[in-house]
Protein backbone atom coordinates (compact mmCIF):
# COMPACT_ATOMS: atom_id res chain seq x y z
CA UNK A 1 0.00 0.00 0.00
CA UNK A 2 1.33 3.53 -0.48
CA UNK A 3 2.05 5.11 2.43
CA UNK A 4 0.91 9.03 1.54
CA UNK A 5 -3.01 9.38 1.45
CA UNK A 6 -4.79 8.51 -2.06
CA UNK A 7 -8.42 8.93 -3.10
CA UNK A 8 -10.61 5.23 -2.32
CA UNK A 9 -14.10 5.56 -3.65
CA UNK A 10 -17.62 7.63 -3.34
CA UNK A 11 -20.47 6.84 -2.56
CA UNK A 12 -24.14 8.03 -2.23
CA UNK A 13 -26.13 6.52 0.98
CA UNK A 14 -29.35 7.08 1.17
CA UNK A 15 -32.14 6.96 3.35
CA UNK A 16 -35.63 6.27 1.62
CA UNK A 17 -38.81 6.59 2.74
CA UNK A 18 -40.04 4.18 -0.04
CA UNK A 19 -38.86 1.59 -2.03
CA UNK A 20 -35.79 2.38 -4.12
CA UNK A 21 -35.74 -0.70 -6.85
CA UNK A 22 -36.29 1.77 -9.43
CA UNK A 23 -33.67 3.86 -8.52
CA UNK A 24 -31.10 1.34 -8.07
CA UNK A 25 -31.95 -0.01 -11.65
CA UNK A 26 -31.68 3.56 -13.00
CA UNK A 27 -27.99 3.77 -11.60
CA UNK A 28 -27.21 0.47 -12.46
CA UNK A 29 -28.25 1.00 -15.98
CA UNK A 30 -25.72 3.95 -16.04
CA UNK A 31 -22.60 1.80 -14.75
CA UNK A 32 -23.19 2.77 -11.10
CA UNK A 33 -24.87 -0.69 -9.62
CA UNK A 34 -26.02 -1.03 -6.01
CA UNK A 35 -23.57 -2.03 -3.53
CA UNK A 36 -26.52 -2.72 -1.26
CA UNK A 37 -30.71 -1.95 -0.96
CA UNK A 38 -31.65 -3.03 2.23
CA UNK A 39 -34.86 -3.05 4.58
CA UNK A 40 -33.18 -2.51 7.88
CA UNK A 41 -34.40 -2.76 11.18
CA UNK A 42 -38.03 -1.39 12.26
CA UNK A 43 -38.64 -0.58 8.20
CA UNK A 44 -35.91 1.29 8.29
CA UNK A 45 -34.55 1.42 4.20
CA UNK A 46 -30.64 2.06 3.01
CA UNK A 47 -29.17 2.11 -0.39
CA UNK A 48 -25.31 2.90 -1.21
CA UNK A 49 -24.36 3.08 -4.20
CA UNK A 50 -20.36 3.24 -5.23
CA UNK A 51 -18.14 3.50 -7.53
CA UNK A 52 -13.94 3.66 -8.01
CA UNK A 53 -13.89 5.71 -10.03
CA UNK A 54 -12.35 9.71 -9.34
CA UNK A 55 -15.19 11.09 -7.94
CA UNK A 56 -16.45 14.31 -10.73
CA UNK A 57 -17.88 11.67 -13.10
CA UNK A 58 -20.09 9.62 -11.25
CA UNK A 59 -21.21 12.32 -9.69
CA UNK A 60 -22.16 13.80 -12.47
CA UNK A 61 -24.24 10.84 -13.64
CA UNK A 62 -25.74 10.28 -10.51
CA UNK A 63 -27.03 13.79 -10.59
CA UNK A 64 -28.00 13.37 -14.11
CA UNK A 65 -30.14 10.77 -13.02
CA UNK A 66 -31.28 12.41 -10.24
CA UNK A 67 -31.85 15.65 -12.53
CA UNK A 68 -34.02 14.27 -15.39
CA UNK A 69 -35.72 11.83 -12.89
CA UNK A 70 -39.41 11.02 -13.73
CA UNK A 71 -42.03 10.10 -11.82
CA UNK A 72 -42.02 7.46 -9.46
CA UNK A 73 -38.09 8.27 -9.22
CA UNK A 74 -38.71 11.82 -8.20
CA UNK A 75 -41.07 10.62 -5.41
CA UNK A 76 -38.58 8.20 -4.15
CA UNK A 77 -35.64 10.76 -4.44
CA UNK A 78 -37.60 13.83 -2.68
CA UNK A 79 -39.05 11.00 -0.09
CA UNK A 80 -35.29 10.49 1.04
CA UNK A 81 -34.44 11.74 4.40
CA UNK A 82 -30.53 11.39 3.59
CA UNK A 83 -29.06 12.46 0.61
CA UNK A 84 -25.59 12.03 0.75
CA UNK A 85 -22.59 11.83 -1.09
CA UNK A 86 -19.74 10.75 0.85
CA UNK A 87 -16.28 11.07 -0.45
CA UNK A 88 -13.72 8.01 0.63
CA UNK A 89 -9.85 8.43 0.95
CA UNK A 90 -6.48 6.24 2.68
CA UNK A 91 -4.34 7.57 4.46
CA UNK A 92 -1.36 6.28 5.04
CA UNK A 93 2.11 6.81 7.50
CA UNK A 94 3.86 9.21 5.51
CA UNK A 95 2.18 12.93 5.47
CA UNK A 96 2.19 14.67 2.24
CA UNK A 97 0.05 16.92 0.47
CA UNK A 98 -3.06 15.85 -1.30
CA UNK A 99 -5.69 17.60 -2.96
CA UNK A 100 -8.81 16.88 -4.61
CA UNK A 101 -11.47 19.41 -5.85
CA UNK A 102 -15.01 19.58 -7.14
CA UNK A 103 -16.50 21.90 -9.36
CA UNK A 104 -18.37 24.79 -8.58
CA UNK A 105 -20.73 23.42 -11.67
CA UNK A 106 -20.91 20.26 -9.47
CA UNK A 107 -21.44 21.03 -6.00
CA UNK A 108 -24.32 23.46 -7.20
CA UNK A 109 -26.26 20.70 -9.15
CA UNK A 110 -26.04 18.32 -5.85
CA UNK A 111 -26.59 21.20 -3.80
CA UNK A 112 -29.95 21.85 -6.44
CA UNK A 113 -31.00 18.20 -5.87
CA UNK A 114 -31.00 18.61 -1.85
CA UNK A 115 -28.04 16.10 -1.48
CA UNK A 116 -25.36 16.53 0.93
CA UNK A 117 -21.18 16.01 0.94
CA UNK A 118 -19.53 13.96 3.49
CA UNK A 119 -15.33 13.22 3.61
CA UNK A 120 -14.50 10.49 5.09
CA UNK A 121 -10.94 9.13 5.77
CA UNK A 122 -9.79 5.44 6.29
CA UNK A 123 -6.63 4.19 7.77
CA UNK A 124 -4.17 2.28 6.78
CA UNK A 125 -4.79 -1.83 7.45
CA UNK A 126 -7.11 -2.54 10.11
CA UNK A 127 -6.59 -2.96 13.90
CA UNK A 128 -7.83 -5.85 15.30
CA UNK A 129 -7.84 -3.98 18.78
CA UNK A 130 -10.18 -1.93 17.26
CA UNK A 131 -12.51 -4.36 16.36
CA UNK A 132 -15.98 -4.74 18.62
CA UNK A 133 -15.03 -7.36 21.45
CA UNK A 134 -11.72 -7.51 20.92
CA UNK A 135 -10.65 -5.67 24.23
CA UNK A 136 -12.47 -8.18 25.88
CA UNK A 137 -10.91 -11.50 23.99
CA UNK A 138 -7.34 -9.42 25.02
CA UNK A 139 -8.51 -9.49 28.62
CA UNK A 140 -9.49 -13.49 28.42
CA UNK A 141 -6.59 -14.14 26.90
CA UNK A 142 -4.40 -12.34 29.16
CA UNK A 143 -5.69 -13.94 32.04
CA UNK A 144 -4.87 -17.73 30.74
Amino acid sequence: MDETIGYRHITLDLTPGDDLTALAAVFAAQGIPPLHVTHGEEGLRQATFETYEQPEPPITAMITVIDVRAEPLRTGWAGCTRREFNIGYAYGCRLWVFTQGLSSQRLGRMAAADASLRITLYPPGRDKTAEPGAAADARQRSRR
